[in-house]
């Protein structure tokens, strides 16, 4: 019965959708998106590019294999809320220590399950990404919209999920020493750089470029990350002033930062890329990737035709740009997660590219 609903979401276009709690029962306003991955919530959860963000699963069933020690992407999750058809609280899997619902509940993380995530996806679909307030089910329409147009979303979201001092991760054996600016990175790109031979030297965010000289480099990374590339002009700059120094590859949040650094342009897509199941194309062989996607925006492509960079890659659903390179300054950059786990893994192949570069 209807009354038996403990929480729900209200959107600022008046909608509302009735669910019950699991996890942290914390009331948040939070930009509302979706990810279409038939695997992978435990990533999602930990991954820092989701800050901010209310994620709703496509996938109707979440929580049946558990958390496993060996998957996150980042030791402290600060994503906002998941949002789910169906939540399973009784995990089956060896691997398993925890449940996500317990996860979720330490790290302060709001869940609602029970949504017909159907109806939410299509109107993220038909109207965009936009502010949500989960609240509890008691709340007045007419309050939740007025908590909702008195907030306003943070964007210093890049700053609070970078690390605060320079770290290490050594390589079994090294052979290059890569510098990866963090702006929310992915534990498993330092594992993809480690395991390739790389020990990775890890800086904040606002690291000078000076100080990523003076640790000699023989590669720069720069990591994906939550939010506008346009709300951290430091990095922006720090990159510009050192292309052409090292090779470089970034992803995601660090091809956008790229891309600005060149003099391209940037745009916000309506509802973004989430999930597993993007086509892209590699203009230079033809070949077809299917890639794991997370962003809101977008390079311009009319734009990049004014700076050194050629598009490498397109998405063949929106024909938006999915890689950028600049042959002279060995720099080069997709949008998608050639690290992602746990799965697709079809673009693997571009970290290889990273270390043939450094080789030469």
């Amino acid at each position: 019965m209807e009354n038996e609903y403990t929480g729900k979401i209200i959107l600022d276009g008046g909608e509302e959708y009735k669910g019950y709690f699991f996890g942290a029962e914390t009331e948040k306003v939070l930009e509302i998106v979706f990810n279409t991955s038939m695997a992978g919530y435990q990533e999602i959860l930990s991954d820092p590019s989701y800050t901010d963000q209310a994620v709703v699963m496509t996938y109707p069933l979440i929580g049946n294999y558990g958390m496993a020690d060996d998957d996150y992407e980042t030791l402290t999750p600060t994503i906002g809320a998941m949002i789910v058809h169906e939540y399973n609280g009784e995990p089956s899997n060896f691997r398993s220590t925890a449940t996500l619902g317990d996860v979720m509940k330490k790290y302060g993380v709001t869940g609602i399950c029970g949504v017909d995530t159907r109806r939410l996806n299509r109107s993220i679909r038909d109207y965009g990404s936009r502010k949500a307030l989960i609240t509890g089910i008691s709340t007045p329409l007419e309050k939740g919209l007025e908590t909702l147009s008195l907030c306003t979303l943070p964007t210093d979201a890049v700053s609070r999920v970078s690390c605060r001092e320079i770290w290490e991760s050594p390589a079994e054996n090294e052979r290059f020493h890569v510098v990866a600016i963090d702006c929310g990175m992915k534990l498993n790109i330092v594992r993809s750089l480690n395991k390739r031979g790389c020990r990775v030297t890890v800086v904040p965010w606002d690291t000078s470029s000076e100080t990523i000289k003076a640790l000699k480099p023989d590669g720069v990374f720069i990591s994906n990350g939550p939010g506008d590339p346009c709300d951290v002009p430091q990095t922006i700059s720090t990159v510009k002033a050192i292309i052409g120094t090292a090779p470089m590859f970034g992803i995601c949040l660090g091809h956008q930062i790229i891309s600005l650094a060149y003099g391209a342009g940037i745009y916000k897509l309506k509802f973004g890329h989430r999930g597993g199941n993007h086509p892209v194309k590699d203009l230079a062989t033809g070949r077809i990737e299917m890639t794991s996607q997370n962003h809101s925006y977008a390079v311009d492509a009319r734009s990049v035709a004014a700076t050194p960079l050629s598009i490498t890659h397109m998405n063949l659903l929106d024909d938006t740009v999915e890689g950028v390179a600049c042959e002279k300054d060995r720099v080069f950059s997709v949008q998608y997660h050639p690290e992602s786990a746990p799965g697709p893994q079809d673009s693997a192949y571009l970290f290889d590219r990273f270390i043939r570069m450094m080789e030469e």
